[in-house]
């Protein structure tokens, strides 16, 4: 397959990932009424939807990453070659970048802005190590054909059992900083975010591994 297929795919699902979690934040938060409840169920079920089609659909094609950490891991395993990382780290957050904006579009919104929404302190990194930990287990532990249905189920709960409603991705958070809409991250906070990300996803790596000398 043509390298560059790969790499639009992922730029092209990351986009669509981002614009699903942003639109939908919009959307849910002009008709809540204030109730934060109501919109992050509806971001929910927005996000696990989207996610669940897009691995289905381009997952065949690329792995269906959408995320600089998975595909660090999966390098770091080797199963992706190593020559195609940064490219595939660049399409993500282009995409991530690109959604964000496709989705201000859409709502008549300023296109270009950046989000005043503070995310931080030790209990939302913490959150996010514990976040992207489990989704890197779920998806080195999921039986063949079934990853895209528990990664979306995984991250549809997630968003509600962690304090940082699971970013759980650095291409994620890059793309929300450029958002200042219910899903949005202020960029001063966005490096902690990822450096807890990228400690969890080798953390969910490595209980992987051990779980699998065991069996």
């Amino acid at each position: 397959m043509s390298h560059w297929k790969r790499y639009l795919s992922e730029l092209v699902g990351t986009a669509a990932l981002l614009c699903a979690v942003i639109g939908s934040g919009i959307m849910a938060e002009q008709l809540a009424g204030g109730n934060t409840a109501l919109a992050l169920l509806a971001n929910t079920l927005a996000t696990v939807f989207a996610l669940y089609v897009l691995i289905e659909t381009l997952g065949p094609i690329s792995g269906a990453h959408f995320n600089p950490v998975v595909s660090l891991v999966m390098a770091f395993r080797k199963d992706l070659a190593r020559h195609h990382l940064l490219a595939y780290i660049i399409a993500q957050l282009a995409g991530a970048a690109l959604g964000a904006w496709v989705a201000h579009a859409m709502f008549d919104l300023e296109i270009l802005q950046w989000s005043t929404k503070v995310r931080t302190g030790p209990s939302q990194w913490f959150a996010e190590a514990v976040a992207t930990g489990g989704l890197l287990f779920v998806i080195l532990r999921s039986p063949e054909g079934k990853a895209s249905s528990m990664v979306a189920c995984y991250i549809g709960a997630a968003y509600w059992f962690t304090a940082s409603t699971s970013f759980a991705n650095p291409a994620a958070a890059f793309g929300r900083m450029f958002s200042n809409t219910f899903a949005g991250i202020s960029p001063a906070d966005v490096p902690a975010f990822i450096a807890a990300q990228i400690v969890g996803g080798f953390l969910g790596l490595a209980l992987h591994s051990l779980l699998k000398s065991k069996e």
